[in-house]
């Protein structure tokens, strides 16, 4: 791996538009790897990128001010599960990886979860090894293993389960 040094900043809605291309890229190219569909989220209107960029924590990879990669976070809500928080939508376009675009974005994730949450779970399918490699080499660990959680045109795709306590001394 090459370490490249990406420049990782939390997307704004004025990302709205490059925000769109990339997640409909990886929903189009990795469509297993997701809950949503292409078909789904690219009959949504600019509007609606902005608003999940105002909902949520997404961070942007840059290189060469090209958006490379992204990844979501979110807490939980209601006081019994604020406690958690969820890495979610992670993707590095394929000329992007093996660079350390997806640890940057990880540790980007992990560093504005930390003073907001005690932990951070994640859903992996379970046949996308390279993911799966990322997010222990990160302090992931699993702790599940959903059969049959996705399914797409017929097919089905397990996932891990995994989480990283930030509270490292404490289960």
């Amino acid at each position: 791996m090459i370490d490249i040094g990406a420049h990782i900043r939390r997307l704004e809605p004025a990302d709205a538009a490059l925000y769109r291309e990339i997640r409909l890229e990886a929903l189009l190219n990795d469509s297993a790897a997701f809950g949503s569909t292409f078909e789904r989220e690219s009959a949504q209107p600019l509007s609606w990128f902005e608003a999940a960029i105002g909902r949520a924590a997404i961070f942007g990879a840059f290189l060469d001010g090209k958006l490379a990669g992204i990844a979501g976070f979110s807490a939980q809500e209601g006081s019994k599960q604020a406690h958690k928080g969820m890495l979610w939508a992670m993707y590095v376009r394929s000329t992007a990886r093996g660079t350390g675009v997806g640890k940057q974005l990880v540790a980007a994730i992990l560093d504005h979860a930390r003073g907001r949450v005690e932990m951070v779970q994640l859903t992996a399918v379970s046949e996308n090894e390279a993911a799966c490699r990322l997010y222990k080499a990160m302090g992931f660990v699993e702790y599940g293993y959903e059969k049959r959680a996705l399914k797409q045109d017929g097919r089905y795709y397990d996932e891990f389960l995994m989480v990283k306590f930030l509270d490292e001394g404490s289960n």
